[in-house]
């Protein structure tokens, strides 16, 4: 009787496995993922093979974990988005009887297992909605033939470390013992690191048709959040509050979430370049500013808007806010392609420098870095800090990149400047399509200049109207 309660537990497992609905039909396609793999072959070096392991599981809580973020380049290279995973692509066909030229190891499926934590693609669904042909069981990666000695170059990027081991050996840290042992590695080799990261930064830092409609998507849906929190934001609105509007409208548009740690600063908490926090119970007739950006089907938006919270703009606010838009004004007219990256920051430094010197805020253009310490841009994809050739021969803009643009000015409390510019953290960051003679502004749909934006926050938001209990 036992046994036969098992058993039905199994078909009803297997059953609501097999019948998940209403799931997505924009993620990228099993042939986008294929021609990647093929794109990448084509820049190895004869008798190579490259070696791509998933990112480890992370522990949020005693025995709970944070939800699972692939490796990027494997969710390039395949699609593949669950954890335990390694991806061998071979420059040459392999094999005589069975020819391959790739092999993908991957979680079992196990249905006890996925009734707790979640369906498993397994072996058939890697060959079937993948469209990975020669895919194995992580347990099979072992006792595979493969003789790693025999090819002149074996390319990977830093080999995960710090992962548990559930003894079982095929996990990711069998799989990577596995991987050391086979191919005799006991340190990493500086060569094959930089050799994965050249061919997986040109690759990646040009996006595909496909990756546009993602990128376009994700940054939309982003510029709604940003135009949401400007019509809600009031004195009394919390960072957190305005945080959470993000994430509802993220999710609501079906993001997974968002692709960084959001930003959600008010007053000098705005003047840290990166602050997380996002606790201060009141915003109060300050500044707020929100780099916030969605991630959809891994894909990151970065956007900054900087707003002030009682819908107008003091005249020491208006200033610095303007000179900011100005400086980006001035990168925008430079983004196409053949410019080389370093322009970009330093169009913004010079103009920033100058409108600070005119406020009186600084005497000498070096000190413009008190208070625009960071880069004007980076590349933007899959990673909100994208890769890309950001120096040498490569470097420089080209057709299908996307980047920020980003310049900023922060003045926290006691500054060597007049106090009526303390505290004050402005930065106005887009999305930005390079094509051959101009760009496409991908966020344009939330607005920029600061008219604009006090006419927004004049308007009134769903979320205005929202009433809660008391707690």
């Amino acid at each position: 009787m036992k046994q036969l309660f098992l058993f039905f537990v199994f078909l009803i497992t297997l059953n609501q496995i097999h019948s998940q609905e209403n799931l997505p039909t924009d993620y990228l396609s099993k042939e986008f993922h294929k021609g990647r793999r093929e794109a990448f072959r084509n820049l190895m070096p004869a008798n190579s093979v490259a070696v791509i392991f998933s990112y480890p599981e992370r522990v949020f809580s005693k025995d709970i974990n944070y939800n699972f973020h692939q490796n990027p380049d494997l969710y390039y290279l395949t699609g593949y988005k669950e954890p335990d995973a390694v991806l061998l692509i071979f420059k040459e066909t392999q094999g005589t009887d069975q020819t391959y030229n790739e092999v993908f190891f991957i979680r079992e499926r196990n249905a006890g297992k996925e009734m707790w934590t979640g369906r498993r693609l397994g072996v058939e669904g890697a060959k079937s909605q993948l469209g990975i042909s020669t895919a194995y069981n992580g347990k099979d990666f072992k006792d595979f033939a493969i003789d790693f000695k025999k090819f002149d170059k074996i390319i990977y990027d830093n080999i995960p470390v710090d992962i548990r081991n559930n003894t079982t050996g095929f996990d990711l840290f069998g799989l990577i013992q596995s991987f050391k042992t086979k191919a005799e590695i006991t340190k990493e080799d500086p060569a094959s690191l930089e050799l994965f990261r050249s061919i997986t930064s040109t690759l990646r830092e040009i996006k595909t048709p496909e990756e546009m409609e993602l990128m376009r998507k994700t940054v939309k849906l982003s510029c709604v959040a940003h135009n949401e929190v400007m019509k809600a934001i009031g004195p009394n609105m919390s960072e957190n509050e305005a945080d959470g509007i993000h994430a509802y409208i993220h999710r609501r548009y079906g993001a997974e979430g968002e692709g960084y740690p959001p930003i959600v600063g008010a007053g000098a908490n705005g003047c840290i370049l990166h602050y997380g926090d996002n606790n201060s119970t009141k915003i109060d007739n300050q500044l707020l500013l929100m780099d916030v950006g969605s991630e959809y089907h891994g894909y990151s938006a970065d956007v900054t808007r900087t707003i002030p919270a009682n819908g107008k703009f003091t005249e020491e606010q208006k200033a610095i806010y303007q000179l900011v838009y100005d400086a980006q004004e001035a990168v925008f007219k430079i983004c196409k392609e053949g410019t080389p990256l370093v322009d970009l920051n330093n169009t913004a430094k010079e103009v920033l420098a100058n409108g600070l010197i005119k406020l009186g805020i600084i005497t000498d253009p070096k000190d413009v870095k008190l208070y625009y310490p960071h880069s004007c841009s980076h590349f933007l994809g899959l990673d909100v800090h994208d890769k890309g050739n950001f120096s040498g021969p490569k470097s420089g803009l080209k057709e299908n990149m996307v980047i920020t643009v980003e310049p900023g000015i922060y003045i926290p409390a006691n500054s060597k400047c007049d106090k009526k510019w303390w505290n004050i953290g402005v930065r106005i960051e887009d999305d930005i399509a390079i094509k051959k003679d101009s760009y496409e502004n991908l966020s344009a749909d939330s607005p920029r200049k600061w008219q604009d934006i006090e006419k927004l926050a004049a308007q009134k938001s769903t979320f205005n109207e929202m009433k809660f209990p008391k707690i």
